[in-house]
């Protein structure tokens, strides 16, 4: 085995993740397409594992999963940025201030080299990356971190950089930068979420786009019920560019996040109506229930990503 395979396979086989003995090595690449809807999943799901890009990926390879969604730290990390493993020395003896300098200064100077260079080694396991959640889009970012995030977006290969729903003013700035580099900013939000929470955003920018979590929205209670989730992703679906899926009680079941098919979010609904109108954009695994003590976080997206394929299939 090449070095580096090697210690990806350490690394899963002492995490106790191997699956089988031939999805670390099979020659078929994964496919989590079913009926036309792209299953994806994000980095978050196995945020209790070895979080490395290659073992990210080889998590995603054993169990079929064919795009993603990364988060800023992994692809921070591959590409060697100052809090980095690689840097972690120099990095702790930094203030908090100092820190927040030196990440703005290499994030505005760094080559996109490295990020070409992930986008290649995910593409040629079959996988795709449609997102990037990068830590560079609050308001105490500059415009250069900011242009910075939109720029090692495209060379990822992602259509969109996803963030928490912003104030107006943070918003209408994202907005105006994400035109010029055209890249869709996808606002996330959590149980502040209403029918109307995304469209000053909108309103913004076309390129100010939608990430919706289905689970969060459900979990809010109050006027936000199965009907008017399915209605709400069939009027916005042309500005949406990725949702995440998750099961999650709604307020008056006490808003806990279940298992796929145990709670209140309409997840079979959702991905039917996705197949009946053909609709683009990926629905994203986000593993945020308790994992079983008998399992672990890639047994469970793998569950949630067959629950997607049986209801498509």
């Amino acid at each position: 085995m090449k070095r580096r395979s090697f210690f990806q396979t350490s690394a899963i086989l002492g995490a106790g993740l191997f699956l089988d003995s031939k999805s670390l090595f099979a020659s078929d690449k994964p496919n989590s397409k079913f009926g036309s809807v792209q299953i994806g999943a994000i980095t978050y799901s196995f945020r209790s594992l070895p979080g490395s890009a290659e073992q990210t990926l080889q998590y995603c390879v054993n169990i079929g999963v064919s795009a993603i969604e990364l988060m800023g730290d992994v692809v921070e990390d591959f590409a060697r940025c100052p809090s980095s493993a690689s840097n972690k020395a120099t990095w702790d003896a930094l203030s908090s201030s100092k820190k927040a300098k030196v990440m703005a200064a290499w994030r505005e100077t760094v080559s996109m080299d490295k990020f070409s260079e992930l986008r290649k080694m995910y593409n040629d396991a079959g996988v795709s990356i449609y997102a990037f959640k990068p830590n560079a889009l609050s308001e105490d970012n500059t415009d250069g971190e900011i242009e910075y995030a939109l720029k090692a977006a495209k060379a990822l290969g992602a259509k969109s950089v996803t963030v928490e729903l912003q104030k107006p003013k943070q918003s209408k700035r994202l907005g105006a930068l994400a035109t010029k580099h055209q890249v869709y900013i996808g606002y996330h939000a959590h149980t502040q979420a209403t029918d109307t929470a995304w469209d000053i955003a909108l309103e913004q920018s076309p390129y100010n786009s939608m990430n919706l979590d289905c689970g969060h929205y459900i979990a809010a209670g109050g006027a936000n019920t199965k009907e008017t989730l399915l209605a709400l992703i069939e009027a916005k679906h042309d500005r949406i560019t990725s949702m995440h899926m998750k099961d999650r009680a709604n307020k008056d079941h006490g808003g806990a996040n279940m298992p796929w098919g145990q709670g209140d979010t309409p997840l079979k609904e959702i991905l039917l109506l996705m197949k009946e109108k053909k609709y683009s954009f990926p629905a994203t695994v986000e593993l945020e229930y308790d994992v079983p003590v008998d399992s672990d976080p890639v047994k469970e997206v793998a569950k949630c990503v067959a629950f997607a394929k049986k209801v498509l299939s």
